[in-house]
């Protein structure tokens, strides 16, 4: 299968390399457009969308957020490009959209570009790009929704409905306020890594929980939650799960 792509850019070389490296690791994706100038992309956009977008986050006119607010119905897939830290990276990964950090490594590339691949075949891009969008203009983090990748594809789910995940033999369980349950195909460390900055604390290596659902914590290992379940917590992480609730 041929997949379309535009490359967009502010540096010349950063378009070059990415062009080098698709023609010598995935000679499937068709570069059919090279934008430094965002807004001539647009214009372009106009008249011929691609299936797939390299998109540099850090653009001086216009970033690469921004770009993707101007288009009404963003159905192509995205792979964010950027050299820059966790913001931006944390914003894409909640939603479960591909990023290549610079310099780009050809294993990273081929991976994002595997992933792409899958997400333009299960027509998921449209929801995570919207929900992108939707994410960075929210203030509240707890208001913010983070894509839930499962066999069927993917979930949004509000941040502040989870109280709890665990993790079992590689998929993970979430528990929502609702008192209804989600299972996914990632792992545990996969969510631990989303939520972290989001009010959430790994208590263990198997469990993850919205600190904000706290009934009480008992000093022998275990925490009791508003849904009227225990969760230990680890002993090496006891200390620091003390430090993180003191500032509840």
């Amino acid at each position: 299968m041929s997949i379309t792509a535009y490359i967009i850019d502010d540096e010349r070389k950063a378009i070059s390399i990415i062009k080098s490296k698709l023609e010598r690791t995935a000679s499937d994706i068709d570069v059919i457009g090279e934008f430094q100038d965002p807004e001539k992309a647009l214009k372009e956009m106009e008249k011929n969308t691609p299936d797939l977008i390299f998109l540099d986050i850090s653009m001086p006119k216009m970033n690469g957020f921004e770009f993707l607010r101007q288009i009404k119905n963003p159905s192509f897939e995205v792979i964010f490009v950027t050299a820059y830290g966790d913001y931006a990276i944390e914003a894409i990964r909640h939603c479960a959209i591909g990023y290549i950090l610079k310099p780009i490594m050809d294993q990273d590339l081929m991976l994002s570009i595997e992933n792409a691949k899958k997400n333009i075949e299960h027509k998921t891009a449209l929801a995570k790009n919207r929900q992108l969008v939707e994410n960075l203009s929210l203030t509240q983090n707890r208001n913010k929704k983070i894509a839930i990748p499962s066999s069927k594809g993917l979930d949004f789910i509000e941040v502040q409905n989870i109280v709890r995940c665990e993790g079992t033999q590689g998929y993970t369980v979430l528990y929502l306020k609702n008192k209804q349950q989600m299972v996914s195909s990632y792992s545990i460390g996969y969510f631990g890594k989303m939520l972290e900055n989001l009010n959430f604390f790994l208590t263990h290596k198997s469990h993850l929980i919205n600190l904000d659902y706290i009934d009480k914590y008992d000093r022998n290992g275990t925490v009791e939650l508003q849904d009227n379940h225990s969760v230990p917590v680890a002993r090496n992480r006891r200390e620091l799960f003390l430090k993180r609730i003191e500032n509840l």
